[in-house]
């Protein structure tokens, strides 16, 4: 059984409703889930597992609610050795940022010497209006490889 941590970085909620429909996926899976909605890193054990969940603001932002944990990261220099970590970003690619966030966020957490596990998936709401789809599976094949 893997603990994993769930964290969302949202705008308007898409990347909230995933992160929670993925922590029941997780749980019956038999491992446990642990949602936080743009945490800080206090917030965080740096260690073991996350599932980072993100939508894109802006001309490729970060979510304002994910933006604080990043710059702590940053500032800190935190080491993120001892974290292994999924990511899934959700955006629209009518626009040239899609899913920007994910992307830094993904550079973010290896540049902190992070491990993610698989590729991360990117979900376009003009393919999947309701994104919890591509998520719930996408997440399936990710917990394999826990």
């Amino acid at each position: 059984m893997t603990d994993v941590t769930i964290i969302s970085g949202s705008t308007l909620g898409s990347a909230e409703y995933v992160a929670e429909h993925l922590a029941g996926i997780i749980e019956q899976q038999g491992h446990t889930a642990n949602v936080l909605h743009g945490p800080e890193l206090e917030e965080l054990t740096l260690t073991g597992v996350w599932l980072i969940v993100s939508s894109t603001h802006g001309a490729g932002d970060l979510p304002d609610n994910l933006q604080p944990l990043f710059e702590q990261i940053k500032e800190k220099d935190a080491s993120l050795v001892d974290v292994k970590y999924g990511a899934i970003g959700i955006g629209s690619s009518e626009y040239d940022t899609f899913c920007g966030a994910i992307d830094t966020i993904d550079r973010e957490m290896i540049g902190h010497r992070a491990i993610r596990i698989g590729s991360m998936i990117k979900i376009d709401i003009t393919q999947h209006e309701i994104p919890e789809d591509p998520a719930e599976e996408w997440v399936k094949t990710w917990i394999a490889l826990l």
